[in-house]
């Protein structure tokens, strides 16, 4: 995703792993038999592509996206930051995409049977693209945490999906964002599935005061490092 020199190995080991005993679901989708690797063709690589024009004015900001009729309910947060390749180069033109549930912890899902209230004015989805620095914000609602059945009152802190495209629809790396001093994180086995606890830190975002706009959003900043020895961990 950054360019066509030889970039490293990935740092595997700060990555979450494909098959976790506390986190259930993972024994059940991550492969049994050793992986067989395929040469891309061209057209993996090249094609297809989104299209920069169908990305509108409003796709970041997730207060307005929805509906014009009213004010999604809950705290109006800023999360900006940059898409970095392995030496700290910016990646322009990356299309970011976030979603996540809403401020009372449901997501505008049919799956989502969680005993809270949707909101109308709120869809909890939202994409950009970086510019020429890197950079991507996004205007949302800090979201709610949420029941999710993998052990006895399990729940899952506050988070925001990420996904990263590159020139392709191949290329594309997924991970979330959690929000600091969360006391549900050392509960949470999707986090805790990352066993480097200083890989772990990088997926917790950082409250940025330079972000935060008066009277109206607080800020958080959260840079996404795509390879190398500070990579973002990512979903395999």
């Amino acid at each position: 995703m950054t360019s066509n020199r030889k970039l490293s190995p990935r740092d595997w080991p700060s990555h979450p792993s494909q098959s976790d005993a506390s986190y259930k679901s993972t024994l059940l989708r991550a492969h049994q038999r050793p992986l067989v690797p395929l040469e891309q063709s061209l057209s993996e690589l090249t094609a297809p592509v989104f299209g920069h024009d169908a990305v509108s004015a409003l796709d970041n900001d997730l207060t307005r996206n929805a509906t014009q009729d009213g004010e999604p309910i809950g705290e109006r947060i800023i999360v900006a930051g940059r898409i970095l390749d392995e030496s700290g180069s910016p990646v322009q033109g990356a299309l970011v995409e976030i979603w996540q549930a809403n401020a009372a912890g449901r997501y505008t899902h049919l799956s989502d049977e969680h005993d809270a209230p949707l909101d109308p004015n709120f869809l909890g989805a939202g994409r950009t693209l970086t510019d020429a620095d890197g950079s991507y914000r996004f205007t949302t609602i800090r979201p709610g945490a949420y029941p999710w059945r993998n052990h006895s009152n399990a729940w899952r802190p506050a988070h925001i999906h990420f996904s990263v495209f590159g020139s392709a629809f191949v290329q594309r790396l997924v991970t979330q964002m959690y929000f600091p001093e969360d006391p549900l994180l050392r509960f949470d086995p999707i986090f805790e599935s990352v066993r480097d606890p200083v890989a772990r830190n990088r997926l917790v975002s950082r409250f940025s005061m330079g972000l935060t706009e008066p009277e109206r959003a607080l800020g958080f900043a959260f840079d996404i490092v795509l390879r190398g020895p500070q990579a973002t961990p990512m979903e395999r």
